[in-house]
């Protein structure tokens, strides 16, 4: 049994990993700002603060020590050297959950390399000096440049599943059957994704395996943006209206300008094997569309 601490936890795939880590047995610790309640009950200890701040971080975990910390919701180079200041010495290993956004859009495969970490030039600063994708890569270049424990950093796709509280996979399901027009920038884009449930197994791999270092982690196979449009409209019985001059409220969250996915050979050859993402795909968005009144 492991001592594990999980740093938001209570949505999503966090939800999903904590579920995992207590059916084998762990002892699971969340903190979150207790905006979302969570079905843990007393499996879990529940402590209620924000992880940006660094005092909070002190007042409630300095000294205490964890065989595995999951950080979910790190975004910048400062929240990161915070970490490291509070839990340098009392823990065994962090997963750090980043991101595909790591890496640009310019339609070639990535793979770990492709990003630095270990050498990328560090800029403090809170949320409001980075975009997500380079707080992500601050995030990441802090914790291996700082860090005295073992790291993993996950980088992610886009996470998708039915219950996906921002519902960037519904958008398009929902927008198809009122017949509302979708905005992309390139309809022969290329995107890879994960399921939920896959993106916590890989999470609890991580963490209880000996890896360190970047990984990729996403579902074998991408899919052009032309391609999904075409499946929802068949599943839905809907004709889509597409847009290439997207606004604000149109716009699609997977409008990319090109083709924008992972490696995961690292991975797999670490003992990790991933889903097929057409074998899910069809099968899910099938399941957000019936919930679509």
């Amino acid at each position: 049994m492991k001592k594990i601490l999980v740093l938001g936890g209570t949505r999503f795939f966090g939800r999903k990993l904590v579920e995992v880590l207590l059916e084998e047995g762990h002892q699971v610790t969340i903190m979150t700002r207790g905006t979302t309640s969570h079905p843990f009950g007393d499996r879990v200890e529940h402590i209620i603060g924000d992880r940006s701040m660094k005092e909070q971080l002190k007042n409630h975990f300095e000294g205490r020590k964890f065989d595995i910390v999951y950080d979910n919701i790190c975004y910048t180079s400062n929240e990161a050297r915070d970490f490291c200041e509070v839990f340098n010495g009392n823990i065994g290993k962090l997963v750090f959950t980043s991101s595909l956004s790591t890496y640009s859009a310019d339609g070639k495969e990535k793979s770990e390399e492709d990003f630095d970490s270990y050498h990328y030039p560090i800029a403090w600063g809170d949320k409001e000096a980075f975009t997500y994708d380079e707080g992500k890569r601050q995030a990441e270049a802090v914790f291996f440049q700082y860090a005295t424990f073992p790291v993993v950093a996950v980088r992610f796709p886009i996470v998708l599943g039915e219950d996906d509280y921002t519902r960037r996979l519904h958008f398009h399901v929902e927008r198809i059957q009122q017949g509302k027009t979708i905005g992309f920038v390139n309809m022969e884009a290329e995107m890879s994704f994960i399921l939920a449930s896959e993106a916590a197994a890989f999470l609890k791999w991580t963490g209880l395996s000996d890896v360190e270092g970047p990984f990729n982690a996403t579902a074998n196979g991408k899919i052009s943006m032309g391609e999904l449009i075409c499946m929802i409209e068949k599943i839905t019985g809907h004709a889509a209206k597409i847009t290439l001059e997207g606004d604000e409220e149109n716009t699609s969250p997977f409008a990319i300008p090109a083709t924008w996915y992972m490696n995961t050979e690292k991975a797999e050859k670490a003992g990790f094997v991933f889903t097929n993402l057409d074998e899910w795909l069809r099968p899910l968005i099938e399941g957000i569309a019936s919930n679509i009144k």
